[in-house]
Parts: C-alpha cells; sequence; structure tokens
C-alpha cells in the first residue's frame, strides 16, 4: 500500500474533491469569471513547470525523484537554488489553479490541507533523511534556501 502514500495520489484526490464540490455544491459562491479563469491558468502553468523543472534538474543530476527514497546527490542547482521543494510547491500551485478553474470557492480549503499533508508526510520525513545522509552539506543548503519560497 505504500504506492498509494505518494504526492500525486494527494493531489489526484484533492483535486477530484474540488471539482465534484463545483459540479455538485457550488454554494452559489464564485470568484467571478475571467480574472479567476487568468489567474487559474498561470497557477496551473507556474505549478507544472516547477514540477518540469525540478524534474529535469533531478534526472540531469542522476537522482531520483521519488519521495520515499533518500537521493544520491543534493541537488542544489537550478530551481532548487531557489526552493527546497519545487515539485511539492508546484502541486500546491497546481491546485490552486485549479480550484479557480473550476470556481470551487469552498475547496480553497484544500490549498492549505494540501501544503499541510505534504510537508508532514513528505518534507519533514524527506529534509530528516536528508540531513543524515548530507549532514554539513545540507546544513549549508538548508540555511540558504528555504523550504518552500
Amino acid at each position: 500500500m505504500r504506492w498509494i502514500d505518494i504526492p500525486p495520489v494527494w493531489l489526484v484526490a484533492a483535486i477530484v474533491l474540488a471539482w465534484m464540490q463545483a459540479s455538485h455544491l457550488s454554494l452559489g459562491l464564485s470568484f467571478g469569471g475571467v480574472w479567476a479563469d487568468f489567474l487559474g491558468g498561470l497557477l496551473v502553468g507556474g505549478g507544472i513547470l516547477l514540477m518540469l523543472l525540478a524534474i529535469t534538474e533531478m534526472r540531469r543530476q542522476k537522482t531520483t525523484v521519488l519521495p520515499h527514497e533518500t537521493p544520491d546527490r543534493l541537488v542544489q542547482s537550478g530551481i532548487f537554488s531557489k526552493s527546497r521543494n519545487p515539485i511539492y510547491l508546484g502541486d500546491v500551485l497546481l491546485l490552486a489553479g485549479l480550484v479557480l478553474r473550476f470556481d470551487a470557492v469552498p475547496s480553497l480549503a484544500l490549498v492549505p490541507i494540501l501544503l499541510w499533508i505534504l510537508e508532514k508526510r513528505f518534507v519533514i520525513p524527506e529534509e530528516d533523511r536528508m540531513r543524515r545522509k548530507f549532514r554539513m552539506d545540507w546544513a549549508r543548503y538548508e540555511s540558504k534556501v528555504r523550504r518552500w519560497v
């Protein structure tokens, strides 16, 4: 069952919940049209871009992108020089953008919930593994690059 406990499963679950809420329980609430669609599109595009940049950089460094594994290398270049968790940040931006695009006002609550789940289930354990494996290199990296942005 460990394969179920991966970030894309949590992301897809949140997206499905937001879509279902927008489709069946709008409560008469709306973000108000064109600006929400535009901002939603920017967030979706930005989230996908962050994920692609991060995966490309991890592949270039020949290390794993799988969340329950410890990478062979500490990737500090590319997008990882701006955020320690660009893939997870991309997940959150993607969800926020789709919530706007779906016009799912009550589902905005899913954005901080997903962020919390990602941090507790994935980010903190990953950072603990990185801290043990890379020691001083991790300490320097952690001191100069923020967890999210």
